[in-house]
Parts: structure tokens; sequence; C-alpha cells
């Protein structure tokens, strides 16, 4: 069962390589519709399990979230006429640097063979740092709070509606589809990077591709399905990890996948809502 997904391509486990599975690797090309090794569905068996993976992903979704609020409250009011300044400062300090530590972190997890629940959390932690100075910048920047509980809402529909749709439309995520959308994630982000430097550098004008205006509208549409697919691929490692009985602590890196999509997710939709506020 090999991944071209890049946060469980390091899993010995998820590869095929591992040793402490439930089953002979030779039969991890399971059939999902009951074929194949027993899937198990109880906590303390020791291998992965649906709610071991709904756990983990709920304690990693807490520690962002509780992050993301005592940052939003801590930078203060960012239209107040005397502080208004160093809140925004404060507001893009924090922003940049829970990005920034946060791409470090990821990648760490992402590239590292055993999956790490302190790593895991601390990424939470700090991608929840980033969440909530960003989210008070384009809260302030649109002069509604509310636009966060619209993005937050948007992203618990999109990722029930994207749930519904795999498990009652059969969606089948075969070898090709994982390799071209593994490809187009690359190069999107590989894209932003560029765009963020020029940006950064004064080459390009207002946020370049990730400006608030009608191209960066695009950009951000293009990336919300480029985040549903990835949801997609996400539900399918976890449900063939699961059928193959990977150890239980392959749960913690299903929840950092889940976890870095669905931030993704949000972000985008914010964006979107904040640019058709804009307008």
């Amino acid at each position: 069962m090999k991944s071209s997904n890049p946060v469980f391509a390091r899993s010995a486990e998820f590869n095929g390589k591992g040793t402490a599975t439930a089953s002979d690797p030779s039969q991890w090309q399971i059939d999902l519709n009951g074929e194949g090794p027993p899937t198990h569905t109880g906590r303390g068996s020791g291998r992965m399990t649906l709610d071991s993976v709904v756990e983990k992903t709920g304690i990693t979704l807490a520690a962002l979230i509780a992050a993301a609020a005592v940052t939003w409250f801590a930078i203060g009011d960012l239209g107040d006429p005397v502080t208004g300044d160093d809140a925004l400062t404060k507001a893009f300090a924090l922003a940049m640097g829970g990005a920034i530590i946060g791409l470090v972190l990821s990648l760490v997890n992402s590239f590292k063979k055993a999956v790490s629940p302190p790593l895991v959390l601390a990424y939470a932690v700090v991608e929840g740092v980033f969440v909530g100075a960003l989210s008070k910048v384009v809260s302030s920047y649109v002069n509604d709070p509310t636009i966060v509980f619209q993005a937050v809402l948007a992203t618990m529909v999109a990722f029930g509606g994207t749930l519904f749709a795999y498990k009652f439309f059969n969606i089948q995520v075969t070898d090709k589809f994982r390799k071209v959308m593994t490809i187009a994630i690359f190069s999107f982000v590989g894209v932003m990077l560029i765009n963020f430097v020029l940006s950064l550098t004064g080459v390009l004008e207002n946020g370049g591709l990730r400006g608030f205006n009608t191209l960066g509208l695009v950009v951000s549409a293009i990336a919300v399905v480029l985040a549903v697919f990835m949801l997609i691929m996400d539900f399918d490692y976890v449900e063939r990890g699961i059928a193959a009985g990977l150890p239980e602590r392959e749960s913690w890196r299903a929840a950092f996948g889940l976890t870095v999509t669905l931030v993704w997710l949000y972000i985008e939709l914010l964006r979107i809502l904040a640019i058709l506020r804009g307008d």
C-alpha cells in the first residue's frame, strides 16, 4: 500500500515496510468492500482504528483551536486608535512566525519515519498561532469578526460534504489519481512560494496571485478544489490503514494529515469570504 501523499510517504507501515502489522504485507492491496484483512473498529487493540483516528484528530484540532483563541485575544484590538498599530504589528509577527515554524514542523512530521505525537501537537499549537493571528487580521480587514465563524462553518460543511461523497458515492482513489493530485498540489505550493518571494521583494504588487482581488479569488477557488481532493486522499489512506491493521501510533500521522488539509481549506475559504466581502 505505497503512498504518494507526502504526509504518509515516510511511514514504513503505510508503504509496506513495517513489521508491526496485523496481516501479511503482501495482502495490503486490499479490497475495501469486504475482502482482505479484518478491519479493527474497537479501542485497545493496539491497531489503528476509526475511533483512534477520530480521537487523535480531535486532540490535535483542540490544541490548534485553543492556541488560535489565545492568540486572537492576546493580540488585542486592531481598531483601537491608541494601541491598534502595535496590535497589528504583533499580529503580523505572530502570523509570520507561526507560518514559518509551522512549515518547518510540517516538513519534519511529513518526512519523519516514526510519527511523533509531541511533534504533531507542537505543529497544531504553532499552526493555531498562525491561524489565530491571520483570522484576526482578516476580520479587521473586512471589519466583521463573524467572518471567522463563517469560514469555520464553511470548512465543516466542505469536510462533511466530502466525507459523505467519499462514502456514499463509493469514490475510488486510484494510483493515477494520487500521482496527478500530488503533482498538482506540489506545483501549486511551488508557485505560491515563488509568488510570496516575488511579492516580498516588490517584484509583484498587491500580493500577486494572492491579492484580495478577482485573480486572488480564482486562485483560492483552485486551492479549495485541491484541498477537497486532498481530503479524499486522506480518507482513503485512513481507510486503507485501518483495514491493513497498522499500529495505533499511525493514528497520529493520520490526524496530522487531516489537520494540515483542514487548515489549508479554512485559510482558503477565509480568503474567499474576505475577497467577496471586500468587493
